[in-house]
């Protein structure tokens, strides 16, 4: 295996998590529904608020990363739902999926893109930048999940 080669599997593996903490589907895995709403004391987000918040995040480093015109939404009001729950577990599970298809679509961007090049109208932003930010601020996210849940007696490990 080639550098690139290394680089893109380790790349894969750490936006993947489970490595070095625990990966985001195991962090939702068999996660009663009716916890999704609950606040911890002087936390100020519910695990749907900090999922929502990981998708909007997530979704818009793939189209940047995609697209170097894309409109980020406005900070920090655009990155944040204001509902404490999702509306319906239909909801939950299409948020989810869009996780993992959104994670996957930027994973074939690691695979196949230039990671070096810089992304047209950024600051200097390129592939590898935007992959390292999506896997430091997913693992940071998912950490609080798993507070949440430990909070709430709803962690097993």
């Amino acid at each position: 295996m080639d550098n690139k080669e290394i680089l893109i599997s380790e790349l894969k593996k750490l936006l993947n998590g489970g490595s070095a903490h625990v990966g985001f589907k195991n962090a939702v895995a068999n996660l009663p529904f009716d916890l999704l709403g609950k606040k911890a004391e002087k936390l100020p987000y519910s695990i749907w608020q900090l999922v929502e918040h990981i998708r909007i995040a997530q979704w818009d480093m793939l189209e940047f990363s995609k697209d170097g015109n894309h409109q980020s939404p406005a900070w920090p009001e655009g990155y944040w739902v204001k509902e404490v729950a999702p509306h319906s577990e239909k909801k939950w599970l299409q948020t989810l999926k869009q996780i993992e298809l959104d994670l996957q679509e930027f994973i074939a961007l690691v695979e196949t893109k230039d990671l070096f090049k810089q992304i047209p109208n950024g600051d200097g932003q390129n592939v590898l930048r935007e992959a390292l930010q999506i896997a430091d601020h997913n693992a940071y996210h998912i950490a609080e999940i798993v507070i949440i849940r430990r909070l709430f007696g709803a962690w097993t490990s």
